[in-house]
């Protein structure tokens, strides 16, 4: 897949609305995963599939999913951050706030891209990201306000969902910046992607045994279908999708989907959560969607974004 048309190319439009719209919908099927399987069990069953799933689509394109000694450190370096770190806190989150909100809290996934891109490698960022930046941390505190409003005498649930959700765009933005090494650059999307979720599932599982025993299997038809939906579709293929347009048209203008993203899962989530519009959750959300158009309309931008 090459830049020669960007977003105008078909082959690169459609994948991207695709990811776009797979990723709206992930944060409320999430919640049908929660309850009678712990948050982490559901974890590493998603990603344990999501690996084979991911071998699998590398054998049909035909891509040699060896790694050497370093490349293994680096795919477990990013299972670690992206499949441990990152899901276990999301899927903490989604006990304490709306599904919608987290989406809107990891759109801004770019502002530590950013910060951590500067530290490590140097790059720098414009005044104008800057400026977005700062917009869209005032839309997400006015959202986040509404929820702690609505919370009633237990504002506190709200607090800790923010918290883990902070905690899972850190984690995330690690991995994203890991993408900006040469090391990883040299290397298959496909293998990387299967090894780091290989990783990941089965540190996600030790993790579950530890403080969980034994696996848990529900009955539920819905709970595997769901599973199954995270694993193969919102997992393996998005990501290799997604890592596709970004080497097409680079990771400034694939990071576009982080502001679409929000939108659609937030108008997902008043249906199938009655979420509450209030006049002040509308003004943080059109300030936290309009900061983030700002920000990536910057000629410097760090790293893409990479979410549910």
């Amino acid at each position: 897949m090459t830049a020669t048309g960007g977003f105008r190319d078909p082959r690169i439009l459609l994948p991207f609305l695709l990811i776009t719209l797979i990723w709206s919908s992930t944060w409320i099927v999430i919640k049908g995963q929660l309850g009678e399987v712990p948050p982490i069990w559901s974890v590493s069953y998603r990603f344990l599939l999501s690996a084979a799933a991911m071998f699998a689509l590398a054998r049909i394109a035909g891509v040699r999913v060896g790694l050497d000694r370093r490349g293994h450190a680096l795919a477990a370096l990013l299972g670690l951050l992206q499949f441990v770190l990152n899901y276990n806190l999301v899927y903490a989150a989604e006990l304490y706030v709306t599904s919608g909100l987290v989406a809107v809290v990891f759109a801004l996934l770019i502002v530590p891209n950013a910060a951590l891109a500067r530290l490590f490698f140097g790059l720098r960022v414009g005044g104008r990201f800057l400026l977005g930046s700062a917009v869209a941390l005032a839309g997400v505190a006015l959202l986040f306000v509404q929820e702690v409003r609505a919370a009633g005498p237990a504002p506190q649930a709200v607090l800790l969902g923010l918290g883990f959700t902070l905690g899972g765009v850190l984690a995330a933005s690690c991995a994203n910046v890991m993408q900006l090494s040469e090391s990883m650059k040299t290397r298959s999307i496909a293998a990387m992607l299967g090894w780091a979720m290989l990783y990941g599932g089965l540190g996600d599982a030790a993790l579950a045994w530890a403080l969980y025993g034994r696996p848990v299997f529900p009955h539920r038809m819905d709970y595997w279908l769901e599973l199954l939906y995270l694993s193969v579709i919102a997992s393996a293929l998005a990501f290799w999708l997604y890592y596709r347009i970004i080497r097409a048209v680079g990771p400034a203008r694939a990071a576009y989907s982080s502001v679409m993203i929000p939108i659609v899962a937030m108008a997902i989530s008043t249906f199938a959560e009655a979420y509450a519009w209030s006049a002040l959750a509308i003004a943080g959300g059109l300030l936290a969607i309009a900061g983030l158009v700002i920000a990536l309309g910057s000629r410097r931008i760090a790293a893409a974004p990479m979410t549910d």
